[in-house]
């Protein structure tokens, strides 16, 4: 695999990546990734670090090497059975140059929305302008590669619509279920000093314009005139964070509004979701919407606008409560939830077993398949059977 982002930058691809990464190993998918170097990581077997410079309009991103990242890609491609590109910069195109020049297929999953995206960190430029330059740059890098993979039927909508011919798989990623049901809720209110009797809303992910969080807060303007004691947790970091900041100023809210920064994965994340009464969701440009299952798994009702990859979770309100999109119809969907015990109870039942059927095992296994599939017709690449072992 190949990609433009990994871990320490947290975002939706990382986890992603690291979700397929760490299931393919029982599939018999042995996965090798070229991504960026951000500081002074930690050696990790199988992963190899390309250097790289911030950003100056995102520095949390790195610009790879250019040189380096196609070198190390042809280097690693040559003792893979196939190539798999995760971001559209230079990843792709060094995914792309190694694979053709070592003979192997090729595939790429589309995260993000990019049409809806890059006008909220180029401004200065026409929205129209960009949205039409993203589209066409997607449906280009498409239909260079063997296979796309997305995330959502509502994704492959979208590129079908730009004119993309490279047939298309939905296969969203999968989430390790047990890993968010032994939370500590109390423990994590304790820290961050939220009242135990205190009704908590939830928002996990990036702090970016493109998450809507605007909205959320006010709608969380709305809930705390009705319920005194109701807090909203922004878990997360991003650009958008001082702005939303003001914007907790300008509304009256202080400390109805608590902002959590980056929690560790492992106990920390699993501890703010059991702390938590309602999941809250309102972004409208999601390709899929990882989250919310982890929310589910952890037991925690859902209150969200189905929009774009969220619809697939979303569609059988399954531990979950699609909202309006209005700041009104949303908080009172919220209301609704936490005023009734039997519904929330209801939603707190059935959101585990609905996560289950998104458990990173079962993803990773249609991607093996997958993969198999394309070795199969791969031209230069011997098949791979059900038994034997692949390389990525």
């Amino acid at each position: 695999m190949v990609s433009d982002v990994y871990f320490p930058r947290v975002n939706g691809v990382s986890t992603s990546i690291a979700s397929f990464r760490r299931a393919l190993s029982a599939q018999g998918v042995d996965v090798r990734l070229v991504v960026p170097r951000y500081g002074r990581e930690a050696d990790e077997e199988g992963v190899i670090r390309i250097p790289g410079w911030r950003l100056p309009l995102d520095p949390e991103d790195r610009l790879v090497a250019r040189r380096a990242m196609y070198e190390a890609v042809r280097r690693e491609a040559r003792d893979c059975d196939l190539v798999h590109v995760q971001t559209p910069f230079v990843a792709h195109y060094a995914g792309l140059a190694a694979a053709r020049a070592c003979g192997r297929p090729v595939l790429l999953t589309y995260h993000t929305l990019f049409e809806e995206y890059l006008q909220h960190y180029i401004p200065f430029l026409p929205a129209a302008a960009l949205r039409g330059l993203a589209r066409r740059i997607s449906r280009q890098q498409c239909d260079a590669v063997d296979q796309v993979i997305v995330p959502s039927t509502a994704m492959r909508t979208r590129l079908a619509d730009y004119g993309v011919r490279t047939p298309m798989e939905v296969l969203p990623t999968g989430i390790p279920v047990a890993d968010f049901a032994r939370g500590d809720g109390a423990h994590f209110r304790r820290i961050y000093d939220i009242p135990e009797a205190a009704q908590m809303a939830l928002f996990i992910g990036r702090v970016a314009h493109e998450k809507n969080i605007g909205f959320l807060l006010d709608v969380a303007a709305r809930l705390r005139s009705q319920r005194p004691g109701f807090v909203l947790v922004i878990a997360g970091e991003g650009p958008a964070t001082r702005s939303l900041q003001r914007r907790v100023t300008q509304l009256g809210l202080g400390a109805a509004v608590r902002f959590v920064g980056y929690l560790e994965r492992r106990k920390r994340l699993p501890d703010c979701y059991a702390a938590a009464d309602v999941f809250v969701f309102a972004s409208r440009t999601e390709t899929q919407g990882l989250v919310l299952l982890e929310a589910m798994a952890a037991g925690l009702p859902v209150v969200a606008l189905a929009a774009m990859g969220t619809t697939d979770i979303l569609a059988p309100e399954r531990g979950a409560r699609i909202a309006p999109d209005s700041p009104a119809g949303f908080a009172a969907v919220i209301e609704d939830v936490l005023a009734n015990g039997r519904l929330r109870k209801q939603l707190a039942t059935e959101a585990p077993a609905y996560a289950a059927e998104w458990a990173d095992t079962l993803m990773a296994a249609r991607l093996a398949a997958l993969y198999r599939r394309l070795l199969e017709g791969g031209g230069d690449c011997s098949p791979v059977g059900a038994a034997q072992a692949a390389r990525v």
